[in-house]
């Protein structure tokens, strides 16, 4: 044994930096980040009429996909730049100008603009940080992309009430809600130079080539843990879009005013931007995908339980105020870490593919779940406390509750027992030569990521595994 270790090479030592083909981190990577983020929390100020975003996003949502991996991240975003200013340019002409006579018209047109530009940016996050961003920092520039959706939808909640005082005001609200489109329109056009950077920055991006659209779609119905996580996630969206739609609905029907279901809704977002930073920061740094995910979903699936009980009583502010704020630190944060983990799972698809496929399966599903509980409602006996306006009885909404909680917790079971997979990108990534930008750095900040991968990619001597193999294959 002792003539064979003399015989084995030594440890590797760093080559010349001018010799090593190594990878490179640009600085702009974060004008482009600012840019999509910016764009999607536009967009999210001006989407109201969901319904319009519903019937569109399913259809738009494969034609977003193509756009992404075939034309290019740069173009698909300054389209989606252009279709989100006209959008909201379009659907504040009927304000502005009286004579028009159409309006409906004009608002429904904008309002389509606006949901298709929405398939592209929420898609955009995870080739994003596929692209232009280290191995080190992916998930956390596809958390920032991804939360400023919601954050978007957060400041329109709290702005839309302090502009508009009387129906005088709602032009102006539209007219400032133009200037953001107008400025993420202006960046995209004038700042996104490439769509991708001319040294890459991990051996990820170096092997992303994307799949035909086609071909890319048929590996992912193929891809057994792909269909699992696509179901289950996307499952996991329509209850949450039900969530947030229904939300006034269930808790007016009890007595609670229409400000504290706001502040509810308040809380979940903000409670949900907050937990995803802490854990895209958490992700980054053990390369723990699956494991977040699946913790992330059965503590949602608890909370969930909690939330179908005491919607359901009366004067429980603080105890929902509670159950809304863990709603959102709980699912909302996994949501992009799921994208990642999608993108890792299906690896050499194209990122565009792999997370947009899972947002049009989620829509589909939000439709259904949306159905499905409205259905599950029936007209109250006694509505003396409800605070429900419209003048119609208030609904009771036990039984819808207590269905979205069990179609969480089947979901989350399901994800937990059945998804298992490779992190195929990594795989590929530990097979490369190491980025420039961790060249002397400590090896124990590579040590979550020789975790994360099995010991044949780590130079163990049990040779390849059959995962490793699958992947390399893929």
């Amino acid at each position: 044994m002792a003539g064979l270790e003399g015989d084995a090479p030594g440890p590797p030592t760093p080559p010349a930096l001018g010799a090593l083909r190594g990878y490179r981190a640009y600085a702009r990577r974060w004008v482009f980040l600012l840019v999509v983020s910016l764009l999607s929390c536009s967009n999210a100020t001006v989407n109201w009429l969901s319904l319009v975003y519903l019937v569109v996003a399913i259809p738009s949502g494969l034609v977003a996909i193509w756009i992404l991996d075939s034309v290019g991240l740069r173009w698909a975003t300054i389209l989606c730049a252009w279709l989100n200013f006209a959008g909201s340019v379009l659907r504040t002409l009927p304000c502005m100008l009286f004579w028009i006579q159409t309006p409906f018209a004009l608002l429904m047109g904008g309002q389509s603009l606006c949901a298709l530009a929405q398939t592209l940016v929420i898609f955009s996050p995870a080739k994003l940080a596929a692209l232009w961003f280290p191995e080190h920092q992916r998930a956390t520039a596809n958390m920032v992309g991804t939360m400023a959706n919601p954050l978007g939808i957060l400041l329109a909640n709290v702005l839309s009430p302090a502009l508009v005082k009387k129906e005088d005001d709602i032009p102006i609200m539209l007219g400032i809600y133009i200037i953001p489109a107008g400025l993420a329109c202006l960046l995209a056009t004038a700042c996104l130079w490439e769509s991708v950077p001319p040294t890459p920055p991990s051996a990820g991006a170096a092997h992303s080539n994307s799949e035909k659209f086609l071909d890319g779609l048929k590996l992912l119905v193929r891809n057994k843990a792909y269909v699992v996580l696509a179901v289950c996630f996307g499952g996991g969206v329509g209850i949450f879009s039900s969530f947030s739609a229904l939300l006034e609905q269930v808790l007016c029907a009890n007595g609670y005013s229409n400000e504290f279901a706001g502040l509810c809704g308040a809380l979940f977002i903000v409670f949900g931007i907050l937990g995803a930073l802490a854990l895209g920061l958490y992700v980054d740094r053990t390369k723990r995908f699956t494991e977040a995910v699946k913790i992330g979903f059965c503590l949602t699936s608890l909370v969930c339980v909690a939330f179908a009980l005491v919607s359901q009583l009366r004067g429980q502010t603080v105890a929902l105020a509670a159950v809304c704020s863990l709603l959102g630190l709980f699912g909302f944060s996994v949501a992009p870490v799921a994208m990642e983990l999608a993108v890792e799972c299906s690896f050499p698809v194209g990122e565009g593919a792999a997370a947009g496929l899972v947002f049009v399966v989620g829509q589909a599903e939000g439709v259904l779940i949306m159905v499905l509980l409205t259905a599950l409602t029936v007209r109250r006996s006694d509505p003396s406390f409800s605070t429900c306006q419209g003048g119609q009885d208030p609904l009771d909404w036990k039984v819808s509750m207590l269905t979205m909680a069990g179609l969480c917790t089947l979901l989350s079971c399901c994800l937990v027992l059945l998804f298992h997979t490779p992190y195929r990108r990594l795989q590929a990534e530990a097979r490369s030569s190491p980025s420039l930008q961790d060249f002397g750095s400590p090896a124990a900040d590579h040590a979550p990521l020789q975790q994360a991968l099995p010991p044949a990619l780590l130079g163990h001597p049990q040779g390849p595994s059959k995962d490793a193999a699958g992947a390399a294959h893929s």
